[in-house]
């Protein structure tokens, strides 16, 4: 199985660090703690009156609108994709996230600076072995002109594109295979990004405090440049954020995940409309769970895709607004 280690993994050590939050502008105070085997990855809201665990599941997503926040109905977590992404991007599977605020920090607009934290954490291997989400045969999601489809691969490959009427960004695709080196030198460093009057009225509105030229790519007004002095990382740096984002917000499925995602113009909400699509999808997809024959792991595919289905449908059943969003499962 390309690209995917059968055993799960946890942080050999907690690590902590302090940033603020993109849109209440807060100082919060982040750690990351080892957890057990098959427990996933949780956040907890230290700065309640009691510990409150908010799943790092597609099932607690409350709002997708300019981030993705999760939320267990008593207590919210903000601006949960570039954590997510790194903690996938590194391979880790389970791990217990406390914060003492209702966002995680924005740091530096993308994911290096976790990618960083988790390196001095370490990983250490379990015990327990993976399950792996494998698609079997094309499933779509699609609003109006924007789209996001998952189609067979033996491997996870992201193929993303943009389209922005203006000289700066302009038509922009990228096609990376998934590895935890190439995630690393390729995706994990690219900013968050907004244009100038985008940043102003949010700030007018109360929101985006935290949003400074030290955490978001700022496009001039003229749509030719950019305000931060040190320039873009990559010459498509703003297609390969919105990578980055979809692999965070692909973490909510609860494991790795087999397959070529084409995402066209996508964002949060279309991220979220492909996972509950999956999970409407059965026939469309398999897992895959690793098993121990003596002393080497051999892979054995679930006989029962339904039976193992349950594992995620019941997380969330589909909500279609609109009669635009069309939902398809090609076999």
């Amino acid at each position: 199985m390309a690209s995917i280690e059968p055993h799960q993994y946890t942080l050999k050590r907690s690590v902590s660090c302090c940033g603020v939050g993109l849109h209440a502008g807060r100082t919060v105070n982040l750690t990351i703690k080892p957890a057990p085997a098959n427990t996933g990855i949780n956040f907890y809201r230290s700065d309640l009156d009691k510990d409150q665990k908010v799943p790092a599941h597609m099932k607690q997503v409350v709002d997708t609108r300019l981030a993705t926040t999760l939320g267990n109905g008593t207590a919210t977590v903000s601006t949960t994709e570039h954590l997510l992404a790194a903690l996938r991007g590194l391979g880790i599977d389970n791990a217990e996230i406390e914060l003492d605020s209702y966002e995680v920090p924005i740091m530096d607009g993308s994911a290096a600076p976790f990618m960083h934290l988790l390196s001095k954490g370490g990983r250490i291997r379990q015990r327990a072995l993976r399950s792996v989400l494998r698609i079997t045969d094309p499933i779509e999601y699609s609003d109006g002109e924007k789209s996001i489809r998952i189609e067979p691969y033996n491997g996870f490959k992201i193929t993303g594109r943009i389209d922005f009427d203006n000289e700066l960004i302009g038509d922009q695709v990228c096609t990376i295979e998934v590895t935890q080196e190439r995630f690393r030198k390729e995706i994990a460093r690219a900013r968050t990004f907004g244009f100038v009057e985008q940043v102003e009225n949010l700030w007018a509105n109360g929101m985006a405090l935290g949003g400074t030229l030290e955490s978001v790519i700022a496009i001039h007004w003229d749509r030719r440049s950019i305000l931060n002095e040190e320039g873009l990382r990559f010459e498509d740096e703003f297609v390969r954020h919105k990578m980055l984002d979809l692999i965070g917000d692909l973490a909510l499925l609860g494991g790795p995940i087999m397959g070529h995602v084409i995402a066209d113009r996508s964002g949060h909400s279309m991220h979220l409309g492909l996972m509950e699509t999956i999970a409407a999808s059965p026939d469309c997809w398999e897992y895959i769970k690793f098993k121990k024959n003596g002393n080497s792991v051999l892979k054995q595919v679930v006989v029962s895709t339904k039976n193992a289905g349950d594992k995620i449908n019941q997380l969330i059943s589909p909500k279609i607004n609109g009669n635009s969003v069309q939902q398809t499962c090609t076999i």
